[in-house]
């Protein structure tokens, strides 16, 4: 199995207009960082014309899909019936997407049979860490 999963999906965001525009995202998934997800905006789906990626906890993303989850710059809760909400809070702003939570169950699904939830632990790579600090510090 591939240490890397990848997923489109379709966001649709939340603004002031009468109707949301749909905008493509990627879930990404690495097995070499077990413990974060990454969110990826193309160039055409940003304001800023440039892609755009958030990395937050795989965890945050599991706890947000039932009940309000995050305290920071992202945060994730439950909407209506088989929606989820990401805020992706910036200095330039607030964003809001909507996703359908069985997307982001699928993708919670197959990153946990690549790393599973409560194992992330063994999958780092404490040794290779330590030696890229100290080779910095020099």
């Amino acid at each position: 199995m591939s240490p890397v999963i990848e997923q489109a999906v379709q966001a649709r965001l939340v603004s002031p207009s009468p109707r949301m525009e749909t905008v493509p995202a990627m879930l990404c998934y690495d097995r070499a960082d077990p413990f974060a997800v990454r969110m990826e905006f193309p160039p055409p789906a940003t304001l800023e014309g440039t892609e755009v990626t958030w990395e937050f906890s795989r965890e945050l993303l599991a706890k947000g899909m039932t009940e309000a989850a995050g305290v920071g710059d992202v945060r994730v809760r439950p909407f209506g019936y088989g929606r989820t909400v990401l805020e992706f809070h910036a200095p330039e702003g607030t964003a809001m997407v909507h996703l359908r939570t069985s997307e982001l169950r699928r993708f919670l699904e197959r990153s946990q049979g690549l790393v599973p939830a409560g194992r992330e632990h063994l999958y780092l790579d404490l040794d290779h860490d330590l030696t890229e600090l100290l080779r910095d510090a020099r």
